[in-house]
């Protein structure tokens, strides 16, 4: 008759799937991490590039002769003005309170951080126009802008 003696194969079995199964459980950990941090990254980058972007259309919008124009305010610093065609009214860019601002008033007009729409956390905004490139500096990077209507420095 035979005898059933404990064999090591049944605890190896037990060890190998246990091993399988944790390293499962770690990629899976590891993965999701990793996911989490790319996500955040791409986020970051978009938010940057958004910025961007903004201020490259906004300029570009109504580019027509004479219409783009830099000017430095007392209380605002740099604002980036573009005329909206005949209308008398332009659109003002320019930072206050950490933010950029987007203010629609008349031209030449009083400048109004609480009436502005809020465009993005900055607390640079720089402008500079040079060899009929606009360079746009702000916390997210830089722009360059060549207006068709070659801009001009007020």
């Amino acid at each position: 008759m035979r005898e059933n003696h404990p064999s090591g194969l049944g605890l190896a079995m037990i060890g190998m799937a246990a091993l399988f199964l944790a390293g499962f459980f770690l990629l899976v950990i590891f993965g999701a991490q990793s996911f989490r941090n790319t996500a955040s990254g791409r986020g970051q980058n978009m938010d940057t590039r958004d910025l961007l972007a903004y201020l490259a259309t906004v300029a570009k919008a109504n580019d027509r002769a004479g219409a783009v124009t830099l000017r430095s305010d007392e209380t605002m610093g740099d604002v980036l003005v573009i005329a909206d065609g005949d209308s008398g009214y332009a659109t003002h860019l320019f930072c206050y309170g950490g933010a950029l601002l987007e203010d629609y008033t008349r031209l030449g007009g009083e400048l109004s951080p609480e009436r502005a729409a809020r465009i993005a956390a900055t607390q640079r905004f720089e402008l500079s126009f040079s060899g009929g490139l606009i360079e746009i500096v702000t916390d997210a990077g830089r722009v360059l802008i060549h207006p068709r209507s070659g801009g001009e420095a007020a």
